[in-house]
């Protein structure tokens, strides 16, 4: 074994850079995070070569004193931070005080800063480590810094670097990101020379986070918020989230912030899952935008090197708050898909869109109160401008917002017909106040039974019928062996199974729903079975499930179930259970949608009708 030896400063410092500094965005990240830390109205970030050859990001915050501007590529230095508590108490972007000294050891920085009153700015350099004296410099008041030829001195890092182009696509991100927490600044990107993106100052929170993400998606984003707070701890919400029908492929649509600050959080993540459950399909990932707010000392924000990852002291009352806030904007929606029509009907086929988009609803979302100038709606998200030209960063307020109760009256509700027109056995025609609506029979009913079910499971196990004989079903012997193992899950489900053989079950008990809707109990636990061996029921906690996969298991053993149950493409109805069917409608909760998340109804509004009839 060789000699042991103590790293040099440098060394240290590229090790720690290897940590915080992994290609030019994470640059941008630490550097935006100290331009808003210091109060910054403007920034600016110019990359040249995807910030590779260059990154320098300008800020008219409150800038550095001369004599301690020395201090800013020393490791571990920080204004922010006194003694071990405060980092109970993050309430700043940046902390921990390495980022600077990190990038100064694996590129060519230049560091220049003024203060208010000062006569000139005052620039310090450094090459890979290397530092040179502080010199007068130029420029106005706040802080510029230069990273020129990241990883020029660890070759076996830069060439891990992607294409300029992929690098710039990264930066730009990061600076979009930050930006949407931030309504109050304004940020521009300038790449090799040209405007990338560009937003101004005192923006809403609304305004700022639809420039970022898409204004044309403004009709079908509606806005989510929750305030938690009490004498013992505190949280607030606000945000915006998308309609079903915006659900997309991947979950990079998804903006989390704590503070200010952009997170991923396996809590916060499940939670929104959870608030969509059968409005969209499996795998696809909704769009939202959320701004959390909390006392710094609820949360850990030192737990990961790029400062992503938070820990809660109370996660699942975070994700309570997050699960309800965002049910509730859902609740408040239309979620029923419109009909749009194109100009040249003969070139190109329908398409379905949110029904929000329709002129007609214009704004229904919008529930929340007019928001202060650069202020989120729950809580002065940015501290005051006096208070931001102290260099001392204080901790951010916290106050409590109410939002309003919804307008009622705001959504179109359905309006009973006085007659209901069946189309090949399979859809019904009706309308309601925003225009004709056509349903898909089966899977209203599906949503109607998912919804029964669900209740009746609240309330105890599913009510089971004995069978005189068991019924017999085939298997194999690795799901035959689920069937011990899988009792509790089965008897809440009305489900009564006993072993037969190696890979043969009995069927003793079966729910008695499924008895009325002519199920057969064979093909039924066949599937059952399958479906169990395939998802892994038998791995699943029976307490402390964290994740809800038990609750999971048991929501899609009764999707399951309301298929099976449910009126079928093909089923003639009577008047009565036509009338039932869009009564049950009206009262039962999500029947937007079918609890795989396709939509049980598409609407064709009065505007489209009157466009397509040439009377609009």
């Amino acid at each position: 074994m060789s000699e042991i030896r103590v790293l040099s400063a440098h060394v240290v410092n590229q090790i720690a850079a290897g940590e915080v500094v992994d290609r030019p965005a994470s640059v941008v990240k630490e550097l935006l995070d100290n331009a808003i830390d210091a109060g910054a109205m403007r920034i600016t970030v110019e990359l040249e070569q995807g910030g590779i050859d260059l990154v320098r990001v300008s800020d008219d915050g409150v800038g550095v004193p001369k004599e301690q501007i020395a201090l800013t590529i020393h490791p571990h230095a920080t204004s922010k931070v006194r003694d071990a508590s405060d980092l109970d108490k993050i309430g700043t972007m940046g902390f921990r005080g390495e980022a600077l000294a990190s990038i100064a050891s694996v590129a060519r920085v230049s560091f220049r800063s003024r203060q208010k009153g000062d006569e000139s700015a005052h620039e310090l350099r450094v090459d890979g480590g290397e530092v040179h004296e502080i010199q007068p410099a130029s420029g106005p008041v706040g802080t510029a810094v230069t990273v020129r030829t990241l990883f020029f001195n660890t070759p076996a890092r830069r060439k891990f670097l992607k294409t300029p182009r992929t690098e710039q696509g990264h930066c730009v991100e990061q600076a979009k990101t930050l930006a949407i927490s931030h309504p109050a600044i304004g940020f521009r990107v300038v790449a090799d020379g040209r405007e990338v993106f560009e937003v101004p100052p005192g923006q809403q929170p609304r305004e700022r986070a639809l420039a970022l993400v898409g204004n044309e998606l403004d009709e079908q984003m509606v806005e989510a918020h929750a305030d938690a707070f009490d004498d013992r701890r505190g949280l607030a919400l606000w945000g915006l989230v998308g309609l079903p029908v915006l659900a997309r492929a991947t979950n990079k649509g998804q903006h989390v912030y704590l503070n200010g600050r952009p997170i991923r959080d396996k809590t916060v993540a499940h939670a929104i899952k959870e608030a969509y459950r059968g409005l969209i399909e499996p795998g696809r990932h909704p769009l939202a935008v959320l701004m959390i707010e909390m006392d710094p000392s609820a949360v850990d924000v030192n737990v990961h090197p790029a400062k992503i990852e938070v820990r809660f002291r109370d996660g699942s009352m975070v994700h309570k708050a997050v699960y309800q806030a965002v049910r509730d904007a859902l609740r408040r929606a239309d979620l029923t898909p419109a009909v749009r029509v194109p100009e040249h009907q003969s070139q190109a086929a329908p398409s379905i869109s949110s029904s929000s988009g329709a002129p007609s609803f214009s704004g229904a979302f919008t529930s929340a109160p007019p928001a202060p100038t650069g202020a989120f709606p729950y809580t002065e998200m940015k501290r005051s401008v006096d208070q931001q030209r102290h260099y001392e960063a204080p901790a951010p307020a916290y106050q409590q917002w109410n939002a309003p109760e919804p307008d009622a009256h705001a959504l179109p509700t359905p309006k009973r017909a006085d007659s209901v027109l069946q189309v090949h056995n399979s859809f019904l025609v009706t309308q309601d106040e925003g225009g004709m609506v056509i349903i898909d029979q089966h899977a209203l009913h599906e949503r109607v039974m998912f919804e029964k079910l669900r209740e009746r499971l609240d309330e105890g196990n599913l009510e089971t019928q004995r069978l005189l004989a068991p019924a017999v079903v085939e298997t194999t012997t690795t799901r035959a062996a689920l069937v011990d193992d899988l009792a509790p899950l089965f008897a809440r489900l009305g489900v009564e199974l006993t072993p037969l053989g190696p890979a043969t079950v009995g069927v003793t008990g079966f729910p008695s729903f499924l008895f009325e809707k002519g199920v057969e109990p064979e093909p039924f636990v066949s599937e059952l079975l399958e479906r169990a061996e395939d998802e892994g029921y038998a791995d699943l906690p029976e307490e402390g499930d964290a994740s809800g996969r038990r609750e999971t298991a048991l929501h899609e053993v009764l999707d399951m179930m309301s298929c099976k149950a449910a009126i079928k493409a093909g089923d003639k109805l009577s008047e009565t259970e036509l009338s039932e069917l869009l009564r049950l409608r009206e009262r039962v909760e999500r029947s937007s949608n079918c609890p795989h998340g396709r939509p049980t109804a598409i609407r064709l509004s009065i505007h489209e009708l009157e466009k397509q009839f040439g009377r609009s």
